[in-house]
């Protein structure tokens, strides 16, 4: 820009060029100016958003780092052994004011030895609380304690299987709590807060030490449902980030919860829909490929290059996302008004609309219909947005998505082929949102094991959800049962199997 109005030529022709290049800088930069206004309004949202008072930050701090400790922590003790009591949660007497349920385990009437009667010198009282939904219980276990009057041989029935050995939670109010901090995103110090109101006293250190340890026990059907997943020819995958307490530092950093969804509804298939989570201090591709080191298949995801290493086996297909691709043309629509990018929307939509055509029918129909209508719609977006790259200028925020979306479609092209691939990678983007509404509350993890608890508890959770099982029910019923159930036949334990034994 000439800054001198001496340095103007007099030639009308140069004058009127130089008008032009102004006109569109200025056009340019006022274009700039409010994406950067944009910009700056959501980063400020996003730090700014959600405010927390210091006292909270703490709450949840030590929240995270309790759930951890118990989580490794071994699930079943050795009675004998002696309990850490710097760790062990302070017990306090069971209200009087709850209602009590009496179960009376009886020796029975005979010894088994000599076949005398038995007399009773006494008994044994365990109070568990219980969760029943809208109320609390104490569920008492009455053992009497009983001598034979021949041999004097002492008889008495054995206390049942728990979910935590010499704790006091029934498996109702276990999965209660389970469910209010990761399906209601209800930190434990706020569940504590709603508890002593009904004249229950439960301290949050108490509440995360429940936590760790259920979700400890739980661990094996979570692996159940990781296995299920990885059995999907198709298999859709994604990450977000959660901030992690360095140790030491007083300061987070940025972890990551991976999900990898199996879900089958759209093409009619007979597999049961479920959804696996692992968490990862850090991003590393090296974790998607532990992750999935055993499957084989096709895996709808974005274009993240820690993928690569999976794709480079052969073992694994990458299918791009179209929703992706829209996304980019959407924020350039609404930043700039530009006609190509919602010109670019409109085609994208015609293929959407194709999709839900189909959706629900067997794999061949929807391969029929993508190649007679889809594949010619598709072919044309992709020739047409070449076109377009070569009209506009190769910097702006338009070449960048048209490029974008040239480079995954390449990748999105397995889809028009396969009738049990999808358009886009949304089912994975949806397992994210619990994720992204809990994060808001609990603000961060307090260690890696307090990572893992969360993994295992939403896969649990989110996979009851997507086969429309109560999961608070479910895992009332788990929790009971888990404890004496067989390893090898955990499979019985899955939320689809609950749901038929309760139909």
């Amino acid at each position: 820009m000439l800054d001198d109005a001496q340095e103007l030529p007099n030639d009308p022709a140069i004058l009127k060029g130089l008008v032009a290049s102004l006109a569109s800088e200025l056009k340019f930069r006022d274009l700039l100016i409010e994406k950067l206004k944009h910009q700056l309004v959501g980063l400020r949202r996003h730090q700014f958003g959600s405010r927390s008072e210091s006292l909270d930050q703490l709450e949840l701090t030590l929240e995270e780092e309790e759930i951890a400790l118990a989580a490794e922590a071994p699930v079943r003790q050795d009675t004998a052994a002696a309990p850490d009591k710097k760790r062990q949660p302070k017990r306090r007497p069971l209200p009087d004011h709850l209602p009590r349920n009496e179960t009376v385990l009886s020796a029975g009437d005979a010894c088994a030895d000599c076949g005398g009667r038995l007399k009773r010198l006494g008994e044994d009282v365990t109070e568990e609380l219980e969760y029943v939904p809208g109320r609390f219980v104490v569920n008492r276990i009455v053992r009497p304690r009983m001598a034979c009057t021949c041999c004097e041989t002492f008889h008495q029935a054995a206390l049942p299987s728990r979910p935590i050995e010499r704790g006091r939670p029934g498996p109702g109010l276990l999965a209660h709590v389970l469910v209010n901090k990761y399906a209601d995103h209800l930190p434990l110090y706020r569940q504590s807060q709603i508890f002593q109101r009904e004249g229950i006293d439960l301290d949050r250190s108490t509440l995360a030490d429940w936590v760790g340890k259920s979700t400890a026990l739980l661990e094996p059907l979570a692996d159940a449902i990781a296995r299920h997943v990885l059995k999907g020819q198709a298999l859709f995958a994604d990450d977000t980030p959660v901030k992690l307490l360095a140790p030491g530092s007083g300061k987070t950093k940025t972890a990551r919860l991976w999900a990898y969804v199996r879900d089958e509804r759209p093409w009619a298939g007979e597999a049961h829909p479920a959804a696996w989570y692992q968490f990862s201090p850090d991003r590393k591709g090296a974790r998607p490929r532990e992750h999935l080191a055993a499957y084989e298949g096709f895996m709808h995801a974005d274009g993240y290059a820690g993928f690569n290493d999976l794709y480079r086996t052969g073992k694994v297909t990458e299918v791009a996302c179209m929703a992706h691709i829209r996304r980019k043309f959407v924020d350039v629509h609404k930043s700039q008004g530009s006609a190509i990018a919602e010109e670019a929307i409109k085609r994208i939509a015609n293929l959407y609309g194709i999709e839900k055509e189909v959706r629900g029918q067997p794999p061949d129909v929807r391969v029929q219909a993508r190649q007679s209508k889809s594949k010619p719609i598709f072919d044309d977006l992709e020739a047409w947005l070449h076109a377009q790259l070569t009209r506009i200028s190769g910097k702006s925020p338009l070449a960048e998505a048209i490029r974008y979306a040239l480079t995954r479609m390449k990748k999105l092209r397995p889809w028009l082929d396969h009738g049990f691939l999808e358009l886009d990678n949304n089912a994975a983007e949806r397992s994210m949102r619990p994720i992204a509404l809990g994060r808001k509350n609990y603000l961060f993890m307090g260690s890696e094991g307090g990572g893992k608890s969360a993994a295992i508890a939403y896969t649990l959770i989110e996979t009851a959800k997507l086969n429309g099982v109560d999961p608070q029910a479910w895992l009332t019923d788990v929790l009971a049962r888990i404890a004496d159930h067989k390893i090898n036949r955990i499979d019985e334990l899955l939320p689809w199997r609950y749901a038929a034994s309760a139909a």
